[in-house]
């Protein structure tokens, strides 16, 4: 996806979207953008398409990785909510967590 902004084109990468679970125990995502709040009992995770809400207890997130846009939770899974919002945070959680 390519951005034109005061003139300068920025490249944002873009990911296929996938996910796996696991006995409601163990989650892959693949195409995540960035992460918005987690927490044990809910982790939002920003896709192309919008946001994912993933509703729990005891998540904890064991794989992030930046570069091919891969999530890895576990805990006990509930509910997965997709959304069409694109209310990405000005400032993201790779940035922040990479100060």
């Amino acid at each position: 996806m390519t951005n034109k902004t005061n003139g300068a084109t920025e490249t944002k990468k873009t990911y296929p979207h996938s996910l796996t679970l696991d006995n409601r125990k163990k989650l892959r995502i693949s195409g995540v953008c960035d992460i918005g709040e987690f927490n044990e009992e809910c982790v939002l995770a920003f896709i192309d398409a919008g946001e994912l809400r993933i509703y729990g207890s005891g998540l904890k997130i064991g794989k992030l990785s930046v570069e091919t846009g891969e999530l890895e939770l576990s805990g006990n899974i509930y509910s997965l909510t997709y959304s069409d919002k694109k209310t990405f945070p000005t400032k993201n959680f790779f940035a922040k967590l990479f100060k």
